[in-house]
């Protein structure tokens, strides 16, 4: 996401390298090419200009330290107030009540449903949560079977009531039965409905008067750009929301949407949905996002997902393993499916500093089935046991698995150079690695 703007922004930052100090004219150079970053990544015009404005008060008689350079200091600039124009801090969804009731809001097509399913598998599987799933559209059939099977899939009960056409009855029977069977939380979905259909905006308001939800959340596509803002804006001035959802984040290269949006609407992005997957649901923090925005990546982020799919005793049994160099290849085939399920590998790259700068061509999501396929064309003896691996069993493994012989010798490259790293880290020698790392960095 953000690759468009990432790559002006860092490009309007090169006007200050090498200068030695900030002046208004070197200043007003940089910030017009911000400017012209913002606006191509889709933010009104109004909201570029202020921002720009902002940043180039700051920048000027700004006193440069002798550790910092005048484009890292505006590169810091920058991102505090990207951060500032998203919100500055997260915020929490609030899930407090007897049941706590959500409603969901937002445009045909924007993603309600699945999101709905993804907020009851977060609330489940992440805040230990019973949920309830309401499908409240009663307009598309097809929309109730959606959730119903999406439901399934998280192992979250899903209410609904066939023939029904009166979603405000539905909601509080759906509350009723919630709380009468100890739910923590209920979420109800409700039709897609355009601003500007008096008679659909004033049925969502009545649901909200009626089952006063602790949270109404506002679902929109990210890659409609301003579009995304002036429906927030829309809704907002009906329904009063308190968080904005933005879904497809994957998808949108400008990014527009996610900057401006608390802007105009004064409330702020709680979730941000990057993928299909029911697990491919982030929590929206400002100042992380302004990170991956300007290439520095977001390294805290990373952390988390890893340790959401960590296992202490696997782990303890890996090191014991590695302490007496018997890590094979089921226990690398183990370690890529623990980072498949962290997400996918674009999104992931995007969280490590620095790796902005490749470009999507460059990551292939596809990048573990030749390694899945190479080893699981191997026996289960040579799995267990990598010093078995020679020329005939390579040649084997390569037909088997629809690889050449040149794939196979580098995945056994990989696995000897991830094996002998992990080891390292394991046994003692990560400050000995770093080293190695530290000394091949400046080879390049």
């Amino acid at each position: 996401m953000f690759e468009g703007l990432t790559e002006k922004l860092e490009r309007s930052f090169k006007i200050l390298k090498g200068q030695g100090y900030i002046t208004e004219i070197n200043v007003a150079e940089t910030v017009k090419e911000v400017r012209k970053a913002l606006l191509d990544a889709d933010v009104s015009y109004k909201i570029a200009k202020d921002v720009t404005n902002d940043i180039k008060e700051k920048a000027i008689g700004q006193k440069i330290l002798t550790s910092v350079s005048p484009s890292q200091l505006m590169v810091k600039i920058v991102h505090d107030e990207l951060a500032e124009l998203m919100g500055g801090e997260h915020s929490e969804i609030n899930i407090k009540g007897n049941p706590a009731v959500v409603l969901i809001a937002g445009l045909q097509g924007s993603g309600k449903t699945t999101f709905s399913a993804k907020l009851a598998n977060y609330l489940k599987t992440k805040k230990g949560k019973t949920v309830m799933l309401v499908a409240g559209d009663v307009y598309r059939p097809a929309a109730i079977d959606q959730l119903k099977v999406l439901g399934e899939q998280v192992g979250v009960e899903v209410y609904s009531e066939e023939g029904n056409k009166n979603p405000v009855q539905i909601a509080e029977n759906a509350i009723a039965k919630a709380r009468k069977d100890g739910k923590n939380v209920v979420i109800i979905d409700t039709a897609g409905r355009l601003a500007v259909d008096e008679e659909m905006m004033n049925e969502i308001a009545k649901i909200k008067e009626t089952v006063k939800p602790q949270e109404t959340l506002f679902v929109v596509d990210a890659m409609t750009g301003q579009d995304a803002v002036n429906t927030a804006k829309a809704f907002n001035d009906r329904l009063d929301f308190d968080g904005v959802v933005l879904t497809k984040l994957d998808g949108d290269t400008r990014g527009g949407a996610a900057l401006t949006i608390r802007t105009v609407v004064s409330k702020p992005i709680k979730f941000v949905g990057l993928g299909e997957k029911m697990d491919a649901l982030d929590i929206f923090y400002p100042k992380r996002m302004a990170d991956r925005i300007l290439g520095m990546g977001d390294i805290v982020s990373l952390v988390e997902r890893a340790q959401e799919q960590f296992d202490a005793d696997e782990a303890a049994k890996l090191k014991k393993k590695l302490a007496k160099n018997e890590f094979n290849y089921n226990d690398f085939l183990k370690q890529i499916h623990q980072i498949k399920k962290m997400g996918n590998i674009k999104d992931l790259a995007g969280m490590i500093p620095g790796m902005s700068k490749i470009k999507d061509a460059d990551i292939d999501e596809d990048a573990f089935k030749s390694i899945e396929a190479i080893i699981g064309s191997m026996t289960p003896a040579e799995r267990e046991d990598p010093k078995l691996m020679n020329g005939s069993r390579k040649r084997r493994i390569a037909n088997g698995s629809g690889n050449s012989i040149e794939e196979v010798n580098r995945l056994i490259k990989q696995f000897e150079e991830t094996s002998k790293m992990m080891r390292m880290v394991t046994t003692g020698g990560a400050k000995k690695m770093m080293q190695m790392m530290q000394q091949a960095k400046r080879r390049r």
